[in-house]
């Protein structure tokens, strides 16, 4: 199979991390070479020193997107999540990799906030944080992504089935028979891959 990568966006909290690991598991079960790109481990790792700032996070996402398209080409199955707030920013990371597969993660801000496990929402409100996406800083939903979750309605079961499911109508990853997608599943993948362009 060739690479593609799996980009994860949404704001903090939101489930990109989580839902990026489900994946990374039902893809390794079927074989593929898969490689993850925390955003977190990011800033720690490839771009320790970078603040918050526009500017900031946009070398941050491009420094995840060309290792990514080197990933990519080189046939891993890559899955990035970050917050990745700006539209642009995404649309250039798109360009550099190539087989590129936008999941937004939309979860509402009164659940982001009353989850908060690391308690970022509460100091960002108290002025403790700045440059705070969805709060002091703006975050641009994807207009047109391949995948949509809603993370605080649906489950994460539910979530990694659509990720999954338009990876396979794309040619992406091998079929799994024994999945049990229901056809309403299918459908509604295929119409909005169509609607995308892509079939």
């Amino acid at each position: 199979m060739k690479g593609f990568t799996l980009w994860f966006t949404g704001m903090s909290g939101a489930g990109k991390s989580t839902l990026g690991r489900e994946v990374e598991d039902a893809l390794l079960e079927r074989g593929m070479n898969v490689e993850v790109l925390d955003g977190d481990e990011v800033r720690e790792n490839l771009s320790k020193g970078l603040g918050f700032s526009k500017e900031d996070r946009d070398t941050n996402v491009r420094r995840i997107a060309w290792v990514c398209s080197l990933l990519t080409r080189n046939g891993v199955a890559t899955i990035t999540a970050a917050i990745s707030p700006y539209r642009e920013a995404r649309a250039k990371a798109r360009e550099t990799i190539g087989r590129f597969v936008e999941v937004y993660c939309k979860c509402d801000l009164d659940t982001l906030e009353a989850r908060d496990p690391k308690g970022l929402y509460k100091k960002a409100r108290a002025g403790e944080i700045e440059h705070f996406t969805g709060v002091s800083d703006p975050y641009e939903p994807p207009e047109k992504p391949e995948v949509e979750v809603d993370t605080g309605s649906e489950s994460i079961e539910d979530s990694v089935r659509k990720v999954l499911l338009t990876l396979e109508a794309l040619g992406y990853i091998p079929k799994v028979e024994e999945a049990g997608y229901s056809s309403d599943e299918e459908k509604q993948i295929a119409k909005r891959l169509e609607d995308l362009g892509y079939i």
